[in-house]
């Protein structure tokens, strides 16, 4: 996904934010990953937030730890974290712009905690800014095999993988479905009639017994390194 992209997003939405309504049937890997990473973060006084977005779920988790520092790649996503930040109390939280793609601006062995939320896997090569004995821990929907050869790449070890797909969004109507399509990274604004069919051939497809549903797919992660 490109930079200009994420900056659209940010542009166009607020951020990360999504304004489709929809119920989730089942228990969804993200309230599991959420509770994991509040049970941890007390445990670690340095943490990195991988790829924050606009920054409200960095501000959520900076109430249970010592220090925290997200980065994103957009610059447009940090401008929106650095504004929440303003209108919270939260003053242990540190927003920049940074990317994967070079050098990142850290010290090694800087933090003892990276965790990952949809942000990008290429944070297991920068190894070297997580100290020694710290944790990496993560959450996607995709590259999963990736993931897997990078930890292995990077010499992790404990390494802990669970996937999840009992879970599904259940959508009220055709526009509250896309709304959530036009949000995935990488997906146009299916709300313009430049992707009507499209849009139609996906509401068929995700239509099951008369509701438009869609199976969440993801896996949670966990590693340490030596």
């Amino acid at each position: 996904m490109s930079v200009d992209w994420y900056n659209s997003i940010a542009l166009r939405n607020g951020g990360y934010r999504s304004n489709a309504i929809f119920t989730i049937e089942g228990v969804s890997p993200e309230q599991i990953f959420e509770e994991g990473l509040v049970s941890m973060l007390p445990k670690f006084e340095s943490v990195l937030d991988a790829g924050c977005g606009h920054g409200d779920f960095t501000l959520k988790m900076s109430k249970y730890t010592k220090s925290l520092i997200g980065f994103d790649n957009s610059s447009e996503m940090i401008k929106l974290a650095q504004q929440l930040q303003l209108e919270s109390d939260q003053v242990n939280v540190v927003f920049i712009e940074a990317s994967t793609k070079t050098d990142l601006p850290f010290t090694d062995g800087q933090f003892d905690l990276i965790y990952d939320r949809r942000g990008p896997t290429s944070i297991i090569n920068h190894s070297r800014i997580l100290r020694s004995g710290g944790t990496i821990f993560g959450i996607h929907s995709g590259a999963l095999e990736t993931v897997k050869e990078r930890l292995h790449q990077n010499h992790f070890v404990s390494i802990e993988i669970r996937e999840f797909n009992n879970s599904k969004y259940i959508f009220e109507d055709p526009k509250e479905f896309t709304t959530f399509l036009s949000g995935i990274p990488g997906n146009p604004d299916y709300s313009k009639p430049a992707y009507a069919e499209a849009l139609d051939l996906k509401i068929k497809e995700q239509t099951i017994d008369g509701r438009i549903e869609v199976k969440e797919y993801k896996y949670i992660w966990k590693a340490i390194k030596p």
